[in-house]
């Protein structure tokens, strides 16, 4: 694979190729020039400046004639040691070492490629050949560099944004040349902040490395800085939120560039940089998984994937797709979103992907058999479900329908058919509920970890994790439509705290625990720290350009039915075990009665029969001993 400094590369080549072909060009042309030049000198010199003395000892004669072939070598040679490739900002000591460890090749090669031809030349000529091809060489490239630098300077004399970049690495300086070359930039980069102490007190493109993040808000008012360009694609996690908090503390505009996603894809320039987004402060670090055992997992296999249109459903099929599965069936109730996974899929794969779509509910215990009969799916992915927490508080019923007796029908089927592996998807909810949506999900699980004890060939597993960022109906989306409509943005306690994760990271989890699948773990990951909701809904705000109980305001509702200030990912009385990836645990959740499952899911279908609200609160309570109702 290439390396990611291979990858700034081949994107700052394919990102600018017209004025690199035209440097390219350049070079070339001055360096044939320079290579015949730098032949005759070395034999002038040798002949003590005289003409006369050079004509009688036939050597100018042998070098023209070899000159072609040098020439053409050089070239080669020159290329395949990246002197037309490399980003020439500067000439510094690596450079200069390159240039002439490649001359001295070329010089020796010559001398002895001439011997071999019986061409006459003089034993001096190897290195007054090397020592002045080297050096104009050498003042041939800074000539350059100097031109460019004084045309960007003509160019910048106008009214430009004083900017300052936060990251000295490959991309940054694909960005300052990108802002020095561009003839539609619009920013002049004054300074520039980079934590390895080497480059501090350097220059890079004449610009200055003024010091680490600590100086972020110092070097702000020393060089009058209008805009921040953050620029480390590479840093990611609680390191990224805390330089581009310092960055925010300056109250600057504030701009990005993309991940190295986007990088990988040629997106390195000017017109990719982007304002810093929420998810951008909330970042993570990434979890890794081993995408080879995935693909291996699902490679060939029928996969099912229940709830296939929904935030963590659709997201499932995507990563699904793209490992060659032999066959991959979405189920879902909602039309609308099952076509839309489906047209983007077959938009991206045609017909290269067997794909499959149904239409139906997992309350439906006949339409899932029949699904399970025409399919008979390897892999099951068990994403449908209701998942708001204050609209299930006011119809439980039908979150003890869809959650607990479709999950019960989905697992029946598997375990029927054959199924090799069955994987839920879970909520931090479902530790210590106080909503109805949260006890369903633990109830799911009991049932998951039930089917697993006594299923022969099936291996059913749970993965539990907390809040998605962007899916539908979360917080973020709702914000960021309150700003947009000029507030109060809604907060519904101001001490109330979630863990986040972004929807790849919690499929690839969830993918993940289907490679480690024995049969009846609950998979938990690490998320990192919690995030108050009063500081992102504050810094959405500010993100906007507003100052928040200024410009917006902040409102403070109450929580919601069922809703409790922070959520938990294991039970108390459950301890965590290790896997082959650190960031993933396996919860061992406290013992319960089989058979008060089965009495107690007896009971609920004949309470769901009849709508008795109250009756089926009771019940799971029961059931579910960690489970305090809030209304009670």
């Amino acid at each position: 694979m290439l390396s990611e400094s291979g990858l700034f590369y081949m994107n700052f080549l394919s990102s600018r190729s017209k004025r690199h072909i035209l440097r390219t060009v350049t070079l070339l042309i001055a360096d044939i020039v320079i290579i015949n030049l730098a032949q005759f000198l070395a034999l002038f010199i040798r002949h003590e400046l005289s003409m006369t003395l050079l004509r009688k000892s036939g050597y100018l004669e042998s070098v023209i004639r070899f000159a072609p072939i040098v020439t053409a070598a050089a070239l080669i040679l020159f290329a395949v040691c990246g002197l037309y490739t490399n980003v020439w900002s500067s000439v510094g000591l690596r450079d200069v070492l390159r240039i002439g460890a490649a001359n001295a090749f070329l010089a020796l090669g010559q001398y002895f490629a001439m011997a071999l031809m019986e061409l006459s030349i003089p034993r001096s000529f190897p290195v007054l050949f090397w020592l002045f091809l080297t050096a104009m060489m050498i003042l041939e490239r800074m000539a350059l560099i100097s031109a460019r630098h004084i045309r960007s300077r003509i160019r910048q004399s106008g009214k430009r944004k004083r900017t300052m970049l936060i990251g000295g690495g490959e991309a940054g300086l694909i960005i300052l040349q990108e802002f020095i070359n561009s003839k539609d930039s619009k920013n002049k980069v004054v300074c520039i902040i980079d934590d390895n102490k080497d480059k501090w007190k350097l220059r890079l493109d004449g610009v200055p490395v003024v010091g680490g993040r600590e100086s972020i808000a110092e070097a702000a008012k020393k060089y009058e800085v209008e805009e921040i360009v953050f620029t480390i694609p590479s840093c990611i996690g609680s390191e990224r939120r805390e330089i581009i908090s310092r960055c925010q503390n300056t109250g600057l505009p504030l701009k990005i560039l993309p991940g190295l996603a986007q990088i990988a894809n040629g997106d390195v320039t000017v017109s990719r940089l982007r304002k810093v987004e929420i998810e951008d402060l909330l970042g993570r670090d990434s979890v890794k998984v081993n995408m080879e055992e995935i693909g291996a997992n699902i490679k060939g296999k029928t996969v099912l994937v229940t709830g296939g249109g929904g935030s963590i459903g659709s997201e499932l099929c995507r990563q699904v797709a793209a490992r060659e599965p032999g066959k991959l069936v979405i189920f879902d109730i909602y039309e609308n979103n099952a076509y839309a996974i489906q047209q983007e899929l077959l938009r991206k794969y045609g017909d290269a992907l067997p794909l499959e779509v149904r239409i139906g509910s997992v309350r439906d215990a006949k339409r899932v058999d029949m699904l399970f009969e025409e399919f008979k799916p390897d892999i099951v992915y068990h994403a449908a479900a209701h998942k708001h927490v204050p609209l299930m508080e006011e119809s439980p019923c039908e979150a003890i329908k869809n959650n607990v007796f479709g999950t019960y029908h989905v697992a029946s089927a598997a375990d029927r058919y054959g199924t090799d592996t069955f994987v839920m998807i879970s909520t931090d909810k479902a530790v210590n509920p106080t909503n109805i949506m949260g006890a369903s999900k633990r109830v799911c699980e009991m049932i998951v970890q039930t089917f697993a004890k006594k299923s022969v060939h099936t291996r059913f597993v749970a993965v539990r994790f907390g809040n998605v960022l962007g899916s539908n109906g979360s917080v973020i989306p709702l914000f960021r439509k309150q700003i947009e409509e000029g507030g109060p943005v809604t907060v519904t306690h101001k001490d109330i705290i979630r863990y986040f994760m972004t929807i790849p990271e919690a499929v690839s989890l969830v993918m993940q625990a289907g490679v480690y699948a024995k049969g009846g773990e609950i998979f938990v990951l690490d998320m990192g720290d919690p995030v108050r909701i009063d500081d992102l809904a504050r810094n959405m705000i500010r993100l906007s350009g507003m100052e928040p109980d200024v410009d917006i305001k902040i409102v403070y509702t109450g929580l919601r039915p069922g809703e409790k200030l922070y959520e938990e990912l294991l039970m108390s009385e459950e301890g965590m075990g290790t896997t082959a990836n650190d960031l993933i645990f396996i919860g061992h959740p406290a013992e319960f009665s089989e058979d008060q499952l089965r009495l107690s899911l007896e009971a609920l279908g004949m309470l769901c029969e009849t709508n008795d609200q109250e009756g089926i609160i009771d019940a799971v309570t029961s059931l579910v001993t960690t489970y305090h109702p809030s209304r009670n």
